[in-house]
């Protein structure tokens, strides 16, 4: 809605308001990841990088880096989707990456998810983690593990253990962000 429009409501005695437009009905489509998406993830991530403890970085993360961790998972061949709206914007991305560098981890993978603000609360993450875990399996992963942060992710770990993720272990005190030391839980799934 306009300002205009809005302060013209306001100014109207509550009964004599016309109704207020419907709100556009949250609508997606769950696709690949392109390059050409990458500054929008990173617009996303560094949200989180700047207000949250959903990711322990402190500084922001930069389209080179962002690039370079795409083209690593493109090239093993694992997944790197997004949610996008019928209009081209982009409400959120999902990835998995190898848990470890070592070459017999190589079936093992930890999954990020990284909503816009507005898009959360919506089921989005649902809908993205249940696809990252289908692609993943089809392209070969046995176990997903997610690393979230103790304090301020509830959210997280509902969602994580709605799809059967078991926690397998907290560690105490190991980042210190905006003043505060966070420990992480550690949920698994395996996907066989």
């Amino acid at each position: 809605m306009l300002e205009e429009e809005y302060q013209e409501r306001r100014r109207l005695p509550r009964h004599l308001r016309p109704p207020a437009p419907p709100e556009p009905e949250f609508a997606y489509e769950i696709r690949d990841a392109r390059p050409e998406d990458l500054p929008y993830l990173l617009d996303i991530y560094n949200l989180y990088v700047a207000n949250s403890t959903v990711t322990f970085d402190e500084d922001a993360l930069t389209l080179r880096e962002l690039r370079q961790k795409y083209e690593r998972v493109r090239k093993l061949g694992f997944p790197f989707i997004v949610a996008v709206s019928p209009t081209g914007h982009l409400h959120g991305y999902a990835y998995v990456y190898p848990w470890r560098e070592k070459a017999a981890y190589r079936f093992t993978v930890e999954n990020s998810i990284y909503l816009l603000p507005a898009s959360t609360g919506k089921g989005l993450g649902k809908v993205l983690l249940g696809e990252l875990m289908a692609r993943a399996k089809a392209a070969g992963i046995k176990e997903m593990i997610a690393v979230i942060a103790d304090q301020g992710a509830d959210a997280s770990i509902r969602l994580h253990e709605a799809y059967g993720f078991k926690q397998i272990g907290h560690m105490g005190k190991v980042g210190f962000k905006f003043g505060r030391w966070l420990g992480t839980v550690l949920m698994q799934k395996s996907l066989k």
